[in-house]
């Protein structure tokens, strides 16, 4: 699927890439909430590091494998959502900071840094 889609930021190994940046964050030590950076580049390899990215990346993933594939990798970001929205906070300002304010992880604050 990496290799056929038309998507620049999906290529072989972006799904590998955005699952472990993905679940890196959600799963860090610690109890204190998260608050994802901004990528200071839009190109493919700088622009994980902000994890919304890397769920972008999935969310596209998602609905472009076969359903067999998409269902097995869905049970694996489904996990990874419940400790994302465990470990961050609402915007209610998500409207006018993000591009993407429909997308529900990207209404979580954020911060120019990554951490605590």
């Amino acid at each position: 699927m990496e290799r056929l889609s038309t998507d620049y930021y999906v290529y072989p190994g972006a799904t590998d890439r955005a699952l472990r940046r993905y679940r890196a964050f959600a799963q860090s030590p610690g109890r204190r909430p998260l608050y994802p950076q901004d990528a200071e580049c839009s190109c493919r390899g700088c622009s994980f590091d902000d994890v919304r990215h890397a769920r972008d990346v999935l969310d596209e993933v998602l609905r472009q494998l076969p359903a067999r594939a998409r269902e097995e990798l869905r049970r694996r970001v489904a996990r990874l959502d419940a400790a994302y929205l465990q470990r961050t906070l609402p915007d209610p300002f998500a409207d006018r900071r993000q591009w993407r304010s429909d997308l529900w992880w990207r209404r979580r604050l954020a911060d120019g840094r990554e951490g605590p």
